[in-house]
């Protein structure tokens, strides 16, 4: 029986694939779980108009990636720490603490998606941050020592 994918099926195939299978494996699994639909000209035609909104949906996300991937890579994040005599940080920057700075500056950062070397000195330090598949920015944080006023 040929089938058109509405999902992506393990082993079988992707959303908008006509593929063939067996009878009982398309009308008592994939067929009642509206995976799959029988094939037909107005199915498939539904299906590519699906594809065709998601690709410019993906090219639009992509795009604002990227603007906001040039104003991060010209932002510079100061963050401010306790400091031991030493010159060592107590505590460390964190993901959050950087995505909170990204806030202030007006940017809605996951902090997941923020990726930083073990800071625990004082000093200048580039944080990764992805922003879409395919589209990271770096942005530049200084650690300073906070003044004991």
């Amino acid at each position: 029986m040929e089938i058109l994918l509405v999902e992506n099926v393990l082993n079988l195939g992707s959303r908008g694939d006509v593929v063939s299978v067996k009878d009982g494996y398309a009308r008592n699994f994939l067929l009642p779980k509206k995976m799959a639909l029988p094939v037909t000209a107005g199915n498939k035609r539904q299906i590519e108009l699906e594809k065709e909104r998601v690709q410019k949906l993906r090219a639009k996300e992509h795009a604002e990636a990227l603007e906001i991937k040039a104003k991060l890579d010209e932002t510079v994040l100061k963050s401010i720490k306790k400091v031991g005599d030493n010159g060592h940080l107590f505590g460390s920057v964190t993901n959050a603490e950087v995505a909170d700075l990204l806030r202030q500056k007006g940017f809605t950062v996951d902090k997941q998606a923020i990726s930083l070397p073990h800071i625990k000195d004082l000093g200048a330090y580039t944080a990764h941050v992805k922003l879409y598949s395919g589209v990271a920015a770096d942005v530049k944080l200084e650690v300073v020592a906070e003044s004991a006023e």
